[in-house]
C-alpha cells in the first residue's frame, strides 16, 4: 500500500485479485460517490459508447494519456495500433507494463513534461481534467498541439456541470462566490483508510472548450453528444 499513491494502490490490488473494496471518490461541489475498480478494467463490450467512439477514431501513433489500468490502450493495441501509454501513478504504471504486451510504451509522468510527436492524443474520462484550472488550458493547449504530427488530432471528452447549480424554479445559474467557474472541482481518492491529496479537475462545456480551441489555433468537432451532459470533441489544427 503507498499513501502517497491512492488510486494506483487500488488498480494494483485489483489487478492482482484483491479485490475487496472500491474507490471512494471525495468531491468540493458535488456528492461523495464510489468508483467501482472493475469499471476500471473494462473491455471493448462494456465500454460506452462515447469511449468506443473516441477508439475507432484513434489512427497511427497514439498517446493514451492517464492511461490507468490500461482498457484503452489494450484495444487500440489489439488493433496493431502503434501506443503510448501515460499516467503519473506508479502504481497504475505498473498494472500498464503488466497488461500490455505488445508495442506499447508506458511512461510514469505528468502529460506537462512528456515530448514525443503522435497521430493522435487520447484523452478519456473527462480528459479537460488534465488542465486543472481555467488559467491552464490556453498553455495546456498549446503543449498538446506540440505533440502532434502534421494531420494529428486530439480527441478528448468532458461534461456540462452546469444542471448542478441551476435553480429547478427559473433555470437561473448560483455559483458560490468562492468558485470562479463551475466546472472547476476538487478531488480526493479515498480507498483502504488512505485519503489522498486533493488535486484540480476541471470540467469545461464544449462551447467554452471551442473558444479556447479556436483561439488555439485548432478547429473543433463534436464527435457525440451523451444523454447525460457528456460530449467527446476532435481538435485539429488549423495553423
Amino acid at each position: 500500500m503507498n499513501p502517497s499513491d491512492v488510486y494506483g494502490s487500488a488498480l494494483s490490488d485489483y489487478h492482482q485479485g484483491n479485490y475487496t473494496e472500491d474507490l471512494q471518490v471525495l468531491s468540493s461541489i458535488m456528492e461523495d460517490d464510489v468508483l467501482p475498480l472493475p469499471y476500471l478494467f473494462r473491455t471493448w463490450e462494456d465500454m460506452p459508447a462515447l469511449e468506443k467512439i473516441a477508439l475507432d477514431a484513434c489512427r497511427k501513433k497514439v498517446l493514451d494519456i492517464g492511461a490507468g489500468s490500461g482498457c484503452h490502450s489494450l484495444v487500440l493495441e489489439q488493433r496493431q495500433l502503434e501506443v503510448n501509454a501515460l499516467d503519473q501513478s506508479p502504481g497504475a504504471c505498473r498494472v500498464l507494463k503488466d497488461r500490455l504486451k505488445y508495442t506499447t510504451q508506458v511512461y510514469q509522468e505528468s502529460i506537462w513534461e512528456h515530448k514525443g510527436t503522435y497521430d493522435s492524443l487520447l484523452l478519456l474520462m473527462n480528459g479537460t481534467g488534465i488542465f486543472g484550472s481555467l488559467d491552464r488550458v490556453t498553455w495546456g493547449l498549446s503543449h498538446l498541439k506540440q505533440l502532434l504530427a502534421p494531420g494529428g488530432q486530439i480527441l478528448i471528452d468532458s461534461s456540462d456541470l452546469k444542471f448542478l447549480f441551476e435553480d429547478e424554479d427559473d433555470g437561473g445559474l448560483w455559483v458560490p462566490s468562492s468558485q470562479t467557474y463551475y466546472g472547476a472541482v476538487d478531488f480526493q481518492w479515498k480507498y483502504r483508510g488512505m485519503t489522498s491529496p486533493s488535486f484540480d479537475w476541471l470540467y469545461l462545456h464544449a462551447e467554452l472548450l471551442e473558444s479556447y480551441a479556436v483561439a488555439g489555433g485548432f478547429d473543433m468537432e463534436i464527435l457525440m453528444e451523451g444523454d447525460h451532459h457528456e460530449y467527446l470533441a476532435r481538435l485539429s489544427p488549423i495553423d
